[in-house]
């Protein structure tokens, strides 16, 4: 079973370029006097949707898998 840690891990050195996320698009600097909000939603460039073009979850786990078709299509895309 995956940790949470694993799970959401948006440091991965295989994460799709395709997958996004609130936090990205909000320009604040981290303020230790609020606490983190991680909502864990993330959704998919190309679907704009929670599930990816192989009809599977779009999260950093899962979309960390270079063998998933859609990872090798966006990381072609993005080079």
């Amino acid at each position: 079973m995956l940790t949470h840690a694993e799970r959401f891990n948006r440091k991965h050195s295989d994460l799709c370029p395709a997958l996004t996320w609130k936090g990205q698009f909000t320009p604040a600097a981290p303020d230790p006097s609020v606490p983190a909000t991680t909502d864990h939603q993330y959704w998919c460039v190309y679907t704009q949707t929670c599930i990816g073009p192989d009809n599977q979850i779009v999260e950093p786990y899962v979309c960390s898998n270079p063998k998933r078709s859609c990872h090798q299509t966006a990381v072609r895309l993005h080079q």
